[in-house]
């Protein structure tokens, strides 16, 4: 649907998104509240309609009324990592194509389903697959299911990413412990905090500077010594552009020098998201190529089956590192 528009102005596109309300997979549209407009003399801007606070709710009632099972961690599995979710026992599992008003994956390496399952004996839920803005869904569609996490009864989230790595100490099958972020997509006026703030969820103007837990970095190197894997875990600055095209030499030189340790597609609105509404953040990259910052260089082009690849090859590393994180988050949840 497009708005109308004078001969003196640029068009504003309104963009309606059609989502399943139901099980059975018919579609229609959501009443939600729309994101801030721009004039139209800014020129053309889309405009994505946010998931409501009602909706979000409706989402986390259709799965707990499916499982026993209460999670208080919510896992994101990154590109190639999706067979974390793959350890957990005792599992529920939903289809996102079953889930009202679920987006779906597309992507090689996300299996596109939410996992209630125990992690060891600790109850977690998981997505195995997440969305992404290049598949063509907003940042606040590729969020939503944090906010579900929330309304579910997570306090805590881990996210998982597959990321090129710019720091030059770091090699292909590394896992770097995300310190920071910087959000690049943020500088260009893209959150999924958009429009209308919705105080149930969390405050208009969120703080950042403490994004990742500083406890559960620390937390994680200690558990990084113990497996005996200390050298082959850093702490570093992760960034997320929009893909879905690799980066040029000239990009990763200028993120190398605005101090970027790992570049990637993903996590840092999820961040946010989980932020704005008081989860408790760990995060960490499998870095899965290392990026050319050399016209001449001999390496291979970076491509999605090595991310597979490396991915596939790391995860019993990548699957036990969480669960060791995750038994001492679960560990301090019931001393509290």
């Amino acid at each position: 649907m497009t708005g109308t528009i004078t001969a003196d102005q640029s068009p504003v596109i309104v963009k309606h998104t059609k989502h399943r309300t139901n099980s059975g997979g018919s579609t229609g549209y959501i009443a939600q509240e729309q994101n801030e407009t721009l004039d139209a003399s800014d020129g053309a801007h889309v405009l994505e309609e946010a998931y409501s606070y009602e909706v979000c709710k409706e989402i986390a009632d259709y799965l707990s009324e499916r499982t026993a099972i209460r999670p208080k961690i919510g896992i994101i599995c990154g590109s190639g990592l999706g067979s974390l979710a793959d350890e957990l026992t005792n599992t529920d599992i939903f289809e996102y194509e079953n889930i009202p008003n679920f987006p779906v994956s597309t992507v090689e390496g996300h299996v596109g389903r939410m996992v209630f399952g125990y992690l060891g004996d600790v109850p977690v839920m998981a997505m195995q697959g997440r969305f992404h803005y290049y598949e063509g869904y907003g940042l606040a569609k590729c969020s939503m299911p944090v906010r579900v996490m929330k309304l579910v009864g997570c306090t805590h989230l881990i996210a998982t990413n597959a990321a090129g790595g710019l720091n030059h100490k770091f090699k292909v099958g590394d896992i770097m412990v995300v310190r920071d972020h910087v959000n690049m997509m943020g500088f260009a006026g893209n959150s999924p905090l958009q429009g209308p703030n919705d105080p149930r969820f969390g405050p208009r103007f969120p703080p950042m500077t403490r994004a990742y837990d500083a406890h559960y970095i620390k937390t994680a190197k200690k558990i990084a010594k113990e497996m005996k894997i200390g050298s082959d875990v850093h702490e570093g600055v992760y960034t997320c552009l929009g893909g879905p095209n690799y980066e040029t030499v000239a990009e990763l030189r200028m993120l190398k020098t605005l101090g970027i340790d790992a570049v990637g597609m993903s996590t840092v609105h999820e961040v946010v998201t989980a932020r704005h509404c008081d989860l408790k953040v760990f995060a960490f990259s499998l870095i899965t190529n290392k990026c050319s910052l050399d016209y001449d260089s001999s390496d291979d082009d970076a491509n999605h089956e090595e991310v597979v690849t490396v991915g596939k090859n790391r995860q019993h590393i990548c699957a036990q590192f969480t669960r060791r994180i995750v038994q001492v988050i679960s560990d301090e949840i019931s001393n509290q």
